[in-house]
C-alpha cells in the first residue's frame, strides 16, 4: 500500500515515497520473480495450485497527481502493474479531507491510465471511515459514487479501499457492512493490518495490505513482503 510520490529525497518518509526508492522496491520484485496482478486478474485462478508461486497487488490510494506524474511511468517502464483507488468527490480538487494541498487527478487524466497497466477502484465518495458511519450514509456514498463514474464513464473495477483502513470489525455493525458492499456488487475490500494474504482469500471483506512507508530500507521492504508486519 503506497500514497503519495516524492522526487524530493528528504520528503521520503511516512505516508511519502520518493520515486527512487520506489523503482528499487519494484527493480527487486522484477529480479526475484515477483507477478503482479490485477484484482480482475484473480479471477482465472480456480485454486491456490493455479496460482503464481510469488504474486503481489501493488496498491495506491487517493489517486494523486504525483502518482501519475510519477509511479505510474515506472510502471510502464517496468511492464508491472498497479491499482490506484480513487476518492471521487475530490477528484481535480486537492486532498482537503486532512487539510493538505496535493492535487487529485482529473477525469481526463484518469481516464488517460492504461488500463492494462493500472486497474482503478473505489476509496469512497467522500474519504469518509466507514465505521463511523450508518448504513443508509454508506449506501448514499456508494450511489454518488456509482453516479460520478456513470458521468464520467470510468472503467472502475469492483474493488473498495476502506478509507484510514477504517471499518466496522465487530457485530452487527459489520454484517451490516458486509451485507452493503455484497448489494453494491463489492468483490473485494481492503484494509490495512499488514499481514500477508494467502489465496484464495478467507474472506474477500478484510483483505490485509503492508503498508509501506517512505522511510523504508530496502531491507525492511523484503521483510515486510515475505513475513508482514510480524517479520521481528
Amino acid at each position: 500500500m503506497y500514497h503519495s510520490v516524492t522526487s524530493k529525497s528528504h520528503e521520503s518518509k511516512g505516508l511519502t515515497i520518493d520515486v527512487k526508492i520506489l523503482e528499487t522496491q519494484l527493480l527487486y520484485l522484477k529480479a526475484n520473480g515477483y507477478t503482479t496482478l490485477h484484482f480482475k486478474d484473480l479471477q482465472q485462478f480456480n485454486s491456490a495450485k493455479d496460482f503464481p508461486e510469488k504474486a503481489v497487488i501493488i496498491t495506491f490510494d487517493d489517486v494523486y497527481v504525483n502518482q501519475l506524474e510519477l509511479a505510474y511511468p515506472l510502471f510502464v517502464k517496468h511492464n508491472l502493474k498497479a491499482c490506484f483507488y480513487i476518492p471521487f468527490k475530490y477528484v481535480n480538487g486537492v486532498n482537503t479531507w486532512d487539510e493538505g494541498e496535493e492535487p487529485i487527478m482529473s477525469v481526463e487524466q484518469l481516464q488517460s491510465l492504461d488500463n492494462t497497466v493500472i486497474e482503478l477502484g473505489l476509496h469512497s465518495f467522500a474519504h469518509q471511515r466507514y465505521d463511523q458511519l450508518s448504513i443508509e450514509a454508506i449506501q448514499a456514498d456508494f450511489d454518488l459514487c456509482k453516479a460520478f463514474i456513470v458521468k464520467n464513464n470510468l472503467d472502475i473495477n469492483n474493488t473498495l479501499a476502506y478509507p484510514y483502513g477504517k471499518y466496522p470489525k465487530t457485530g452487527e455493525e459489520q454484517h451490516a457492512f458486509f451485507k452493503c458492499l455484497k448489494d453494491n456488487n463489492i468483490a473485494y475490500g481492503l484494509r490495512i493490518g499488514n499481514r500477508v494474504n494467502k489465496f484464495p482469500f478467507k474472506n474477500h471483506y478484510e483483505i490485509q495490505r503492508l503498508d509501506i512507508k517512505g522511510d523504508d530500507s530496502i531491507k525492511v521492504f523484503q521483510r515486510k513482503l515475505k513475513k508482514g508486519k510480524n517479520w521481528f
